[in-house]
């Protein structure tokens, strides 16, 4: 297991199409998502919660987004509908991270996706420290009623991202970064 500080210094996002078998055992997974429910929490509201998404689950998944595009656009071709068919079948694994707030006095929606957001990359991290490629990712479906509704999300729940986690088939390069200097400000 990699140093804590070299790895969030040097984690990256890999792509999913990068991305193959195999993907985290039964037991890695109890962890990545206990991880992912370990996270800063005002109220302990446990605002969130998580849509494991493998084996045979990616392509129904990646059926009922499909089936919603091409309701949408009806002069769709049959290659952008099996783009969307595709959605989450390249990596073996995908957790949906769901965004759930709840009414509170003190603890406002805003704070509550924050928390939702903190365990997506709680989730990124913890695959990442298990030697997986990991990357959060939306796309038009995460942002859809109607996808959402199908995939079993109540009206009052959203959906933060997909976590795409797999076996790296190559090493991922870097991107530029942003100069402390040009986000830091001092009070």
């Amino acid at each position: 297991m990699p140093d804590a500080l070299e790895l969030l210094k040097t984690r990256r996002s890999v792509k999913p199409r990068e991305m193959a078998g195999p993907g985290p055992s039964p037991a890695e997974l109890d962890t990545i998502l206990t991880i992912g429910a370990r996270v800063p929490d005002h109220g302990k509201l446990a605002p969130w919660r998580f849509i494991v998404f493998e084996g045979d689950a990616r392509q129904r998944a990646g059926e009922i987004i499909a089936k919603v595009f091409s309701e949408k656009h009806p002069q769709a071709s049959e290659a952008e509908i099996e783009t969307e068919k595709k959605r989450l079948t390249d990596a073996p694994l995908v957790i949906g991270v769901v965004s759930s707030t709840k009414p509170h006095p003190k603890v406002p929606p805003f704070e509550q996706e924050l928390s939702a957001g903190a365990s997506a990359m709680n989730i990124v991290t913890a695959a990442t420290a298990l030697g997986y490629g990991a990357a959060w990712l939306t796309g038009w479906f995460c942002f859809d009623r109607d996808v959402l509704d199908r995939l079993g999300l109540k009206p009052d729940e959203k959906l933060a991202g997909m976590i795409h986690i797999g076996t790296p088939t190559k090493p991922s390069e870097d991107r530029p970064r942003p100069a402390l200097s040009e986000i830091v400000t001092r009070f």
